[in-house]
């Protein structure tokens, strides 16, 4: 096997890992996360999530936990503690959302 074939086979190994990687990573929150979330009383809060680290889905440009696209994305969500949600203040003058924005 030639060095070219070899680099050529292990690049596309470390394409094929890393995305495998990221369908992991981006999966939904499991049953036990949600209920783990619930009992230490976290909420839902649209608007306060980082760009790449929204917990899941929340509506178009997130398919799920990690893929938002902008900081303070109005359609992503990050578990938060309950009752805090609406008193986030964000840099663009806005504060977090119980529903999507």
């Amino acid at each position: 096997m030639s060095a070219k074939t070899t680099i050529a086979s292990l690049v596309l190994a470390s394409a094929i890992s890393s995305a495998l990687a990221t369908i992991a990573f981006a999966a939904p929150l499991t049953k036990a996360e949600d209920e783990a979330a619930v009992a230490a009383h976290k909420e839902q809060c649209f608007g306060v999530a980082l760009k790449g680290q929204n917990d899941c889905a929340a509506g178009t440009g997130t398919t799920c936990q990690g893929t938002s696209t902008v900081d303070f994305q109005g359609n992503a969500w990050k578990l938060v503690i309950g009752g805090t949600c609406t008193s986030i203040e964000l840099p663009n003058g806005k504060h977090g959302s119980k529903t999507p924005t």
